[in-house]
């Protein structure tokens, strides 16, 4: 029981509904704290808890809840679900004016995990404080784990869903990775006995099984099986879980193996709970036993073909791994095979073939997620750069979730990494340069600090051996220098002209109004990305420095400023979508308006300061890379990492290539002015990191979803342009991004161009041949942008509470 001095007590114990009563919503006034928040579907029964609200998605979140002196569980009301999906209400939230109701005990769920004799509640509705992601609130100086919980709120056990007849809780953003202590890394004990006395040979093949089944020979696969079949898994798919809001199952997951024996190959359906007792102690080329089985016919076969069943009930299947030793060599089923491709092959493999790759890992994309082609999924996925010297063309992989998220959670530069059954993707133009790989259903993935690649058997392959004796000259300080991670990415690069992207687009651009891509970007969910495209104008160009945004340079269209003056839309609040990118806590709920002062000649760069137009008045000089800066650290041994990744092959290093620096640059003055006060600094995630492998663990944590980045991560790029779009449809006006300096784009080579505002804004960059304009220069040519109508593509990412980022792209002008 808790103490007097609970805040929960003073505020529960007073909403507690008598027999046959029911009493208003409790608000507690004093602070409290999101420990966890847990994610789950909900089933049939679930609509009965929440007979005022409106079920839109399947969602159901539980929360576990703090003030200091104890916790408590409760369901969030279906209404706060926006709250979570934008990452404005998040674990280390403080909650003010929280709202709740008691749940009636008679309402709890069957689940035989759920008692029905706990206190039990739902959060109504609260209000969260300020912080930015990351922050924890003030709940750091909570020891939570030793806190009591409140009444008998707390679990009987394992933690279980408050409100659906599920036993395990789905991780925040994918259905596809699993999430909680029920997922076990070690086989059930009972198995494991019963397998050390059973005898270690087949009693049935699989083509014997498939025989019986589809022609009916001897009734062998007929009913439950308990002939013993003793298989390699060949393959092994990601989880799929199918729980629907009208399906009441514990644990809707299944998973399926691709396994062999020396008759041919079958796959292997793992069912429900069997998947948590399994899935993640099963791996490619292990050797199974599998006993009380049930074979059915294939789902979804192009021909008749037989699928082997193994559930927990009806009957409960025996599965046991085998120890490779164990099997006779007359028994013993044919070794796993692999394709690996190598950068050079990659060149001339057709669209959709199936490969495995190996490489060192040089970038690791910031985890995103899009629509699936049905629109209901958040797909999770990041991109990855491999390079392993057999060309200068890099593998690019966009790596989807796997069902390992501990190996995600790895995939930082320096690591040494295998993906198995990736597909190949080309352009749209079957060009030869530009293609990438992703997931099958099968796709798995190994790197250097997890002990997979001793363990698994590509390591003796010639490929493999090959790419380790490339990596053997390798130097740590030179692949650091190129090292990136995070930030804003897009793969493969757009058109660069207008008639190329409407081909690709089949001729149906989607153009938006300004009002509905606000409306667009008002619906986007934490990490969600999209692609838009809008018909605009350029109204007003700003150059800044991260970190010294107190200066920059700025051009303003003077007749667009007077007519967007008097345009509803003309002077769009920080805080609201219609200034989406990267925008932080709002400052104010006000319109910030723009005054006679702030307008400026559409042929100079102004200084915001004295709100008066300066021809060339520089007062500082700013380095220009044409190239990211490059940080060498000082190693004893120049290879030490690579080294240490490359011993899990049971392999050795000798390095002794020098390092190199590829750095131009040259230097260009800029007029001081202070930002605009509607347009804040870049978001710090939209920004390529430089990867320190000393913080590499600091960096897993801060690129994770739901991490947070600081200041003291050292970003490769750090100018930027910020474009002001004024809708051709509306008048609304957007702000968006513009990164022609960004170098983490392993992008083909870019064509020249002559560097004018045409030419960068089509082609996204700057002219790879010939310096950069400088930014002083680049202002005062903006006025090349007056009245030019451009077909705008956009690129938008929801980064979690009151930021978006939103990237020009690509913008074509359009022929009059």
């Amino acid at each position: 029981m808790a103490a007097p001095d609970c805040v929960f007590y003073r505020t529960l114990c007073r909403c507690r509904p008598g027999p046959n009563k029911w009493s208003s919503p409790a608000i507690c006034r004093e602070v409290l704290y999101v420990v966890e928040l847990q994610r789950y579907s909900r089933d049939q029964g679930s609509s009965v808890y929440f007979p005022q609200a409106v079920l839109n998605g399947d969602d159901l979140y539980d929360a576990t809840l703090t003030d200091g002196h104890c916790r408590l569980r409760v369901t969030l009301d279906p209404g706060l679900n926006p709250l979570v999906e934008r990452y404005v209400l998040r674990s280390g939230s403080a909650l003010c004016d929280a709202a709740f109701t008691p749940a009636m005990t008679a309402q709890l769920p069957a689940c035989p995990m759920a008692p029905a004799d706990r206190d039990s509640y739902k959060l109504l509705s609260v209000e969260v404080s300020g912080g930015a992601p990351g922050e924890d609130g003030g709940l750091r100086r909570f020891h939570v784990d030793s806190l009591s919980w409140f009444g008998s709120s707390g679990p009987a056990g394992a933690l279980v869903p408050l409100r659906a007849n599920r036993s395990v809780f789905l991780p925040l953003w994918n259905n596809v990775d699993y999430s909680g202590e029920a997922w076990r890394e070690a086989p059930p004990a009972e198995e494991e006995e019963e397998e050390e006395d059973s005898e270690r040979r087949p009693a049935v093949t699989v083509s014997e099984l498939r025989d019986s089944f589809l022609i009916g020979h001897g009734g062998v696969a007929r009913g439950v099986v308990h002939h013993q079949l003793i298989v390699r898994i060949i393959n092994k798919s990601h989880l799929m879980y199918y729980g629907r809001k009208d399906l009441n199952c514990e644990c809707p997951y299944k998973a399926v193996l691709e396994v062999c024996d020396r008759t041919g190959s079958v796959s292997v359906v793992l069912w429900n709970s069997v998947c948590l007792g399994w899935y993640r102690r099963l791996k490619p080329g292990d050797i199974i036993k599998l006993r009380r089985y049930r074979v059915k016919r294939r789902f979804q076969a192009q021909q008749d073909d037989i699928e082997i069943s193994v559930n927990s009930r009806n009957p409960s299947a025996l599965i046991s791994v085998l120890p490779e030793s164990s099997a006779s060599p007359q028994h013993l089923p044919p070794a796993t095979s692999y394709s690996f491709c190598n950068s050079k092959q990659l060149l001339d493999r057709p669209h959709g073939v199936v490969c495995d790759v190996i490489g060192l890992l040089t970038f690791s994309g910031r985890p995103e997620r899009i629509r699936s082609d049905g629109g209901a999924a958040l797909l999770e996925y990041h991109w990855l750069r491999l390079e392993d010297g057999s060309s200068n063309q890099p593998i690019m992989v966009k790596l989807f979730a796997t069902s390992q998220p501990e190996i995600h959670h790895k995939l930082h530069p320096l690591s040494v990494v295998v993906c198995t059954r990736l597909k190949l993707n080309r352009g749209a133009d079957g060009s030869n340069v530009v293609f990438y790989l992703t997931n099958t259903t099968y796709t798995q993935v190994y790197c250097t600090g997890m002990r997979h690649h001793s363990q698994m058997s590509y390591r003796k392959l010639r490929p493999v051996r090959q790419f380790l004796q490339w990596l053997r000259n390798q130097d740590d300080r030179q692949v650091l220098s190129r090292a990136l991670i995070g930030g804003f990415f897009i793969y493969p690069s757009p058109p660069v002209s207008l008639e190329m992207y409407m081909r690709d687009r089949r001729g149906v651009p989607g153009f938006l109004r300004g009002a509905e891509l606000h409306r667009e970007l008002e619906r986007l969910r934490y990490r969600e990305r999209r692609t838009f495209c809008m018909q605009a104008a350029v109204t007003m160009v700003t150059y800044s420095r991260r970190g010294a945004e107190e200066c920059c340079l700025c051009w303003r269209d003077q007749a667009s400023s007077l007519f967007s003056s008097s345009s509803p839309f003309a002077s769009p609040s920080p805080s609201s979508p219609t200034t989406p990118r990267s925008v932080r806590s709002p400052p104010s709920s006000s319109s910030p308006s723009l005054s006679p002062t702030s307008l400026c000649s559409t042929s100079t760069p102004v200084d915001h300061r004295s709100g008066t137009s300066r021809k060339r008045r520089f007062t500082e000089t700013l380095p220009h890379k044409r190239r990211p800066f490059v940080t060498l650290q000082s190693e004893h041994n120049k290879s030490v990492i690579l080294f240490e990744a490359s011993m899990e092959f049971l392999e050795s290093t000798n390095a002794d290539e020098d390092d190199k620096e590829d750095e131009d640059g040259d230097t260009s003055s800029f007029v001081t002015a202070p930002l605009h006060p509607d347009q804040p600094p870049i978001a710090l995630e939209t920004l390529p990191l430089r990867y320190d492998h000393a913080h590499r663990e600091e960096h897993a944590v801060a690129m994770a979803m739901g991490g947070a980045l600081s200041g003291r991560f050292d970003s490769v790029l750090d100018e930027y342009y910020t474009l002001r779009l004024r809708a051709l449809s509306d008048g609304v006006l957007v702000d968006t991004l513009f990164l022609p300096l960004s170098s983490s784009s392993p992008s083909p080579p870019l064509l020249a161009h002559a560097n004018t505002w045409t030419s960068i804004l089509s082609h996204g960059s700057f002219c790879p041949h010939t310096p950069p304009p400088s930014p002083a220069d680049l202002i005062s040519a903006a006025t090349q942008l007056a009245n030019q109508r451009l077909v705008c593509v956009l690129e938008a990412c929801h980064l979690g509470g009151a930021t978006t980022e939103l990237v020009l792209s690509r913008a074509f002008p359009l022929n009059h």
